[in-house]
């Protein structure tokens, strides 16, 4: 199988199109989103009637999971966004079934998925909605290994924004390190897709996975759109604060 798998889309529709259509060109057998589809940007509604539409599987965010219930640990800006969005996905336009089947589809999405030996989540393989492992948690090798213990073979999330391959050699490779493709054998592996529409590892670029069973293969795949469209419908939104703009230029 040849799967996409794309994860923090933050409500970026001009990322999101611009990755949906590379993942045209890609031959793939089916799309997997590892949530946070809304959150931080300007287009809620769009961006989760496209996950909808065009996901085969999609796992739980913890920005989804907010949209839905109290906030945890947010701080000032994410929140006063998740309240925005919340607010803008209960008065969109249209029909009560079209605005009920943002809410439905939210509502169902799973914290994690495992097929086979490999586990699909957003956080982590120990908790699957809010754990961060960024690329310095390498060097906890207590943690490493209790999250290692987890996995059969592969493990696939996002959260951090900061795409990569751990191994249980304690490293942290970069796309840039392995020239933007991973061959992988028997190993266990934890795999970091990056972001679609906020990526935090000083690339701007909008990032996803390709992930082809049959090569052995995971390929970064990083894309320009057209961010200053982004920047703009959050600068013209009071309750969007201008640095979830702003570090939108930065890849920050």
């Amino acid at each position: 199988m040849r799967q996409a798998l794309i994860s923090d889309i933050h409500s970026n529709l001009e990322a999101l199109t611009t990755v949906l259509g590379d993942i045209a060109r890609q031959k793939v057998d089916r799309i997997v989103c590892l949530g946070d589809i809304v959150g931080y940007g300007p287009n809620p509604c769009e961006c989760l009637d496209l996950v909808i539409d065009k996901a085969d599987l999609t796992i739980l965010g913890n920005h989804d999971q907010a949209a839905l219930f109290d906030p945890d640990g947010f701080n000032p800006v994410a929140l006063k966004a998740i309240y925005w969005t919340r607010d803008v996905l209960d008065r969109a336009p249209g029909r009560a079934s079209v605005v009920n089947r943002r809410w439905d589809f939210l509502s169902e999405l799973p914290k994690k998925r495992q097929e086979g030996d490999i586990l699909f989540v957003h956080g982590s393989p120990r908790d699957p909605t809010n754990e961060y492992v960024f690329p310095e948690t390498i060097y906890d090798q207590n943690r490493m290994k209790v999250l290692f213990d987890q996995i059969k073979h592969l493990s696939f999330q996002g959260h951090t924004h900061m795409p990569g391959v751990f191994t249980t050699e304690g490293e942290f490779i970069s796309p840039e390190e392995c020239d933007y493709r991973y061959k992988y054998g028997d190993e266990k592996l934890m795999v970091n897709v990056g972001s679609v529409g906020q990526p935090r590892d000083e690339d701007p670029r909008a990032c996803y996975v390709l992930l082809d069973d049959k090569k052995q293969e995971i390929e970064f795949r990083r894309l320009e759109y057209d961010l200053e469209s982004t920047i703009r419908k959050i600068y013209d939104i009071p309750d969007l604060d201008d640095m979830l703009g702003d570090r939108l230029r930065g890849g920050r």
